[in-house]
């Protein structure tokens, strides 16, 4: 994947640019590079990763690429998995990560709290329920629909894919919050 995939599989679930938003898991920032050209200078991103290294190495990369331009960045080095201070959320990123949980319901439940009605979560993940050992739990895009739905999330749709070397198919999907 490169750059112009990691745009494509979020813009779909991204109506207007601005706004509050988080990306959890964030690592060195591929999907945040992406959620903030998506957004613009205008909007607000937490970007949350318990690997300090790669929030570092993330803001480095945030700092070339939009050296005046930028959306306001927030780096938390914080395990998303427990609550974090945030403010209300026009939506949140979740980039090749929930396939390390294996029990995603709390978690989920915690993300939906964080979100304004009508915030969006979109969830980037391979498109197989057959685990490894680097992608111990990964949900297919219709074991995601019924995942979404248990935690309280409504109107699950598959926003685009794109291929994957490693396990066939990476697939996008915008989930929101009750109105």
């Amino acid at each position: 994947m490169d750059h112009q995939d990691h745009v494509a599989l979020l813009q779909g679930g991204i109506s207007n640019p601005g706004g509050i938003w988080a990306e959890f898991g964030s690592g060195r920032g591929a999907f945040t590079i992406a959620l903030a050209e998506i957004i613009g200078p205008g909007g607000t991103i937490y970007s949350l990763d318990k690997d300090k290294g790669a929030l570092q190495q993330q803001a480095q990369m945030i700092q070339a690429r939009f050296p005046e331009n930028s959306p306001k960045i927030y780096y938390i080095n914080e395990d998303y998995r427990n609550a974090v201070n945030l403010p209300a959320l026009n939506g949140v990123v979740m980039a090749n990560t929930l396939h390390f949980i294996e029990d995603t319901i709390p978690v989920l439940e915690l993300i939906l709290g964080y979100l304004h009605p009508g915030g969006c979560l979109i969830l980037v993940e391979y498109n197989s329920d057959a685990g490894n050992t680097w992608v111990p739990y990964p949900l297919s895009y219709t074991t995601w629909q019924s995942i979404a739905g248990q935690a309280g999330f409504e109107r699950t749709q598959q926003l685009d894919k794109v291929p994957s070397r490693f396990m066939g198919e990476i697939y996008s999907a915008a989930s929101y919050k009750k109105r």
